[in-house]
């Protein structure tokens, strides 16, 4: 278990656990909302989800929510994975807010929402189908903690805190990429050369691995880490390489569907950022 009272800053989470959720008429099947995704990936009207993340290629929810407002007692109150989250966030948010601040620039924090589930969201609502991902129209991280025990019972990874960190400090790297405008940059492109909408969207997501390293590396001299304890984040890195999930899922691999990078390629950007903690490295295009 890291330390991560040794981290001082706190994020905005929000929490909807536990929130009962009532269907609302006209829900999207699993196709529509790939399309629905699709449009966004490929600039839509408003900017819809930004590239969804991990699980929306396992297992789609066909229905929408919304919360009915009541949560149960099981999670009233503040509990220790809301003070994790918070805390990572807080990290997350820390370090990017000064390195905008050495190129003048501002950075403004994201919201991270806990759910179980289902939950609304200005994509079009989120389910733990989807897994975690980022909202861009909300500047909003949703997620579902539970993701992570299908993480290792369906994909072999080994799990922890680590892991679960790596993956908020990724979704905070979307964030960083709509802030930076290199999103809708990717969208334009994708648009203009759909041949190469994946190799975009990979491209992408290895930057958003690079980003997370970057944060590791922030707080890497803090005694945050115990020994090897990284090697959960880049085993986690690992685990969700689109080659892992297809050969999971569909026992056979093909690159030319590939929207998130091998298993090897997440490694490799993660390390890259942890390794030299330089934002300029993080150039996957």
């Amino acid at each position: 278990m890291a330390r991560w009272d040794k981290i001082r800053h706190r994020g905005n989470v929000q929490d909807r656990r536990g929130m009962r959720p009532a269907k609302v008429a006209g829900g999207i099947g699993g196709i529509g909302i790939l399309l629905v995704i699709a449009v966004g990936i490929m600039g839509g009207e408003q900017e819809a989800y930004q590239v969804y993340d991990v699980l929306s290629q396992i297992n789609q929810n066909s229905t929408q929510y919304t919360e009915e407002g009541t949560q149960s007692s099981e999670f009233a109150g503040e509990d220790s994975y809301e003070v994790f989250a918070s805390t990572v966030l807080g990290s997350n948010n820390y370090y990017w807010d000064r390195l905008f601040k050495s190129g003048d620039a501002q950075y403004v924090e994201p919201t991270l929402v806990l759910f179980r589930g289902s939950t609304e969201s200005a994509c079009g609502g989120a389910t733990s189908a989807i897994g975690p991902h980022y909202c861009p129209t909300d500047e909003t991280i949703y997620l579902d903690e539970t993701f992570f025990d299908e993480l290792q019972r369906r994909f072999g990874a080994k799990g922890g805190d680590v892991a679960e960190a790596y993956v908020i400090a990724h979704e905070v790297g979307h964030h960083v990429q709509t802030r930076l405008g290199t999103s809708t940059q990717v969208r334009k492109l994708q648009q203009k050369n759909p041949s190469k909408a994946n190799d975009l969207s990979v491209s992408l997501e290895l930057q958003a691995d690079c980003y997370a390293g970057l944060w590791a590396n922030s707080i890497r001299d803090q005694g945050v880490f115990g020994r090897n304890e990284i090697s959960e984040a880049i085993d986690a890195a690992e685990a969700v390489g689109d080659d892992r999930i297809q050969e999971s899922v569909n026992g056979r691999i093909n690159p030319e569907s590939w929207t998130h990078g091998s298993s090897a390629d997440r490694k490799k950007w993660f390390n890259i950022g942890y390794e030299t903690g330089d934002v300029k490295q993080c150039d996957t295009f």
